[in-house]
């Protein structure tokens, strides 16, 4: 069976980015991370191929906002932290 990221298209960003964007985003990407698996990686959440939709969702929203990858880094870091 195909994965819907497959099918279907990339999940629009929000016309305004707010704080609780960034928090969902940040969130998104967490949850989403990369597996490793024979066949290549794949998402912790939902298995489909990595980068999954939500997190290039995540990655995208957060770029738009215009934060750096080791930005993005430091607060997925703070978050796993915080949830702990």
């Amino acid at each position: 069976m195909e994965s819907a990221d497959g099918i279907l298209d990339d999940i629009p960003l929000p016309p305004h980015v707010s704080t609780e964007d960034v928090t969902f985003a940040v969130r998104a990407i967490s949850v989403h991370a990369p597996e490793p698996c024979p066949d290549g990686p794949r998402c912790r959440n939902d298995q489909a191929p990595h980068p999954c939709r939500l997190h290039r969702w995540g990655r995208r929203l957060l770029a738009e906002r215009g934060l750096t990858d080791r930005q993005i880094r430091a607060l997925i870091a703070e978050q796993e932290a915080t949830h702990q």
